[in-house]
């Protein structure tokens, strides 16, 4: 089929790939423009999808939107049989999304209509849900409203991160997407309206709100499984954190993957020398951090060159 792409991160990178593997004639690669980085935002740096587009030698765009009917135009011409969009991050207007043949279909890392937004990914983990999974949709102009093709589920482990679940919903989203490309060639792509599917499922609507930085000072007076399944949400990025002292002055820590385990202390209290640390309810087992400055580690290893005893404290200074 004639393919156009959309995405930008590394998420979107093995479905540009498969697609590209599956014979698929792909007509232009869209991804957000060059952002400034390094450490003085002095360097512009092509999105992963503009590098993996540049390397199997596709047609590369990065509008900044698509306000200018020029753009829109533009779009139109290259006469798609389908746009395939997978966290694209820019807002698709109706032009745009009636001009492939067959509509435009997203790969959403979600089971839908559950986890509808931005971070569908960390807000699975936050609230419990014993799985997730990719679904294909159809796009239209309403926030992850489409109906809905196929979907691929795979369960989330207690001590599961959002990086872990990331690398596995992006591999999951390649086999699916070419899936659906197979079944919509052959006319057998069958969508299910998402009312109906809640009906089916069970599973009502929830926005799943953009992760904000300030969510991520860890609070441990309350729920360990709460608190354990906050930081594994909020790993690698932003990082629950909170204060520590390994030394004379405390300093900032983030936890990036921890485990509910019992215990009983006041909340912050380090309960023995393998970095358990009471809550309000219950303890967590820290497994992952990363010290202020330093790089992201076991926490096995870390303990053997910076031991940490039993009876200190985790939480405000």
């Amino acid at each position: 089929m004639r393919v156009v792409f959309m995405g930008t991160p590394a998420f979107s990178v093995p479905t540009l790939a498969a697609l590209a593997a599956a014979g698929h004639d792909i007509a232009a690669v869209y991804t957000q423009p060059p952002r400034k980085a390094g450490r003085r935002g002095l360097t512009l740096t092509p999105s992963p999808v503009q590098v993996e587009g540049e390397r199997l030698g596709l047609p590369v765009r990065t509008p900044v939107n698509f306000k200018d009917p020029a753009e829109r135009d533009a779009f139109a011409e290259l006469g798609s049989d389908v746009a395939v969009v997978v966290a694209y991050g820019l807002l698709l207007p109706q032009p745009v999304l009636d001009a492939p043949r067959l509509g435009c279909l997203n790969g959403h890392g979600s089971l839908l209509p559950r986890w509808r937004g931005a971070a569908p990914i960390q807000r699975a983990i936050e609230a419990g849900d014993p799985a997730t999974g990719m679904m294909v949709m159809r796009m239209e102009a309403g926030l992850d409203t489409g109906p809905v093709a196929l979907t691929a589920e795979t369960p989330i482990a207690a001590t599961d991160t959002a990086a872990d679940l990331h690398d596995r919903l992006a591999e999951i989203c390649a086999q699916l997407m070419v899936e659906a490309l197979e079944r919509l060639e052959a006319g057998t792509l069958i969508f299910e309206d998402q009312d109906a599917l809640a009906a089916r499922t069970g599973r009502q609507p929830v926005y799943a709100a953009k992760i904000d930085k300030a969510e991520a000072t860890l609070d441990l007076s309350g729920d360990a499984p709460a608190i354990a399944r906050k930081i594994n949400a909020f790993s690698p990025f932003p990082g629950a954190w909170t204060m520590m002292r390994f030394g004379e002055a405390p300093e900032r820590v983030k936890f990036l993957r921890a485990a509910a385990e019992p215990g009983q202390g006041a909340p912050g209290t380090i309960l023995d020398d393998r970095l358990l640390i009471a809550c309000g309810s219950g303890a967590i087992r820290i497994l992952e951090l990363q010290r202020a400055g330093g790089r992201r580690m076991q926490a096995e290893d870390l303990l053997k060159g910076t031991p940490v005893a039993a009876g200190g404290h985790a939480g405000p200074a």
